[in-house]
């Protein structure tokens, strides 16, 4: 599980009312591995200059997904509006992440006689 779900990084210069967000989520085990930094040693991290060393190993290794993306809210709204928005924003990106398998049956295999047919998660 990501120590955090939400970072906020800043305010886009031309938009007082969009945000640069970065967004991590959980992935599933089966699929950690297509997450991963396959580079030896790992050179994938965040792009938060504040990620710990442990967050950047959890990125590295694929059990946290990282995105980045803008975020705008309604112009005037508070606080509480800004971070009800971003929780669904966050949760729409977890669902995601949770439902994305491209790799179900990466690896499956036929010998010319047999399938050997894998269900990756």
């Amino acid at each position: 599980m990501p120590r955090l779900r939400v970072i906020v990084l800043e305010q886009t210069p031309d938009d007082a009312d969009t945000f640069q967000i970065l967004y991590w989520a959980d992935v599933p085990a089966a699929r950690q591995v297509h997450y991963a930094d396959a580079n030896s040693p790992p050179t994938k991290k965040s792009v938060w200059p504040l990620a710990t060393a442990g967050d950047n190993a959890a990125i590295a290794n694929g059990s946290v997904a990282e995105q980045a993306s803008f975020a705008r809210v309604t112009p005037g709204a508070g606080m509480a509006a800004m971070q009800a928005f971003l929780q669904t924003r966050w949760q729409e990106y977890q669902d995601y992440i949770n439902a994305y398998n491209p790799w179900k049956r990466t690896n499956s295999t036929w010998d010319g006689t047999t399938w050997d047919v894998k269900n990756n998660g």
